[in-house]
């Protein structure tokens, strides 16, 4: 049994319905799995819905760390719930409210004509909603819209106030990337995958992690795999979006690819080389509402051997 049937085959014997569905419609080309009708049953997607209150959010702003809606709805499209769900839609309305709001909207500053925003919780959010059917709402499209507006002349976005303009933040243009390629794929606007793919372009000239002038990887937590990602970027997401776009199969993704399969455990799956959150029940921030484990990670696994596949780098 190779390395890759042996992660497919840990894959599906998963708690989360979600992660089973996904696996066995992307690398086992089942169609209409029955697990994508128990989505819900998962404990990880029971967890990240507790708490709910009756305005749809939890009890927190939506953007949180990493309590709040938005964050939570992150993890809920990427475990596979279903377009419409309620109470993803309830949270959902708690962060176009906030994001679309007159009060936020007005302090988005531009300097020497480039607009200063962290765009990546448009990007998160334009994602979720169109993962939950939500892309003909007019406060969706108006996201889908200020990001092609706000996007730097390299193709990214920065909110940096000092940023000189030559070069946009990896970090704020990973996630916008992957809402406008979702917005198409929900709409057919395509000014969004224009858009999307002149960010594409940005990670691929520089080989998804490497500096222009040295080679070298431009920070190391670019080459570091993290789980989730949140807002920040680095080698592995840049992979699953690209994949998500049809573009990891482009010649100048194939060194992350390669580090890919040299993060890969010997025994098929993958882990977290680092992380961005702390245990449930932790002091301080950046608190997760659910353990994603120290270990072997289901959803690691899920996208790397998706990326794989896509990129001709795998029989699974």
């Amino acid at each position: 049994m190779s390395v890759a049937v042996s992660a497919v085959s840990w894959l599906l014997e998963s708690d989360e319905p979600g992660i089973v569905a996904q696996a066995k419609r992307d690398l086992l080309d089942e169609q209409a799995p029955a697990e994508a009708g128990r989505v819900l049953e998962g404990p990880k997607v029971r967890t990240l819905l507790s708490g709910q209150r009756a305005d749809g959010g939890f009890g927190s702003h939506a953007y949180a760390k990493w309590g709040g809606a938005h964050w939570r709805l992150v993890s809920l499209v990427e475990l596979g719930v279903p377009a419409g769900e309620p109470r993803c839609v309830a949270a959902a309305e708690t962060v176009l409210a906030w994001l679309t709001g007159k009060t936020h909207r007005d302090r988005i500053p531009v300097i020497d004509g480039l607009t200063r925003r962290c765009a990546s919780q448009e990007g998160n959010a334009l994602a979720v909603c169109c993962r939950l059917g939500l892309a003909t709402d007019p406060r969706v499209r108006l996201l889908a819209e200020s990001l092609v507006e706000w996007q730097w002349p390299d193709g990214g976005w920065n909110c940096d106030m000092k940023a000189s303009g030559r070069r946009s933040s990896f970090n704020e243009s990973l996630v916008p990337m992957w809402g406008l390629h979702e917005y198409w794929v929900a709409t057919g606007e395509t000014a969004a995958r224009n858009a999307a793919r002149r960010t594409a372009e940005l990670f691929l000239e520089h080989r998804l992690f490497r500096a222009l002038a040295t080679g070298a990887p431009i920070r190391e937590s670019f080459v570091t795999v993290h789980s989730p990602p949140f807002w920040h970027y680095d080698f592995f997401q840049a992979l699953v979006v690209l994949a998500r776009m049809g573009l990891v199969g482009d010649p100048r993704a194939f060194d992350a690819l390669d580090l890919l399969e040299k993060r890969r455990l010997p025994d098929g799956r993958w882990r977290a080389g680092a992380r961005w959150w702390k245990t449930p029940g932790s002091t301080g921030s950046n608190v997760e509402v659910v353990d994603w484990g120290s270990g072997p990670s289901e959803l690691l696994t899920l996208h790397a051997l998706r990326v794989l596949r896509t990129g001709g780098r795998s029989s699974a």
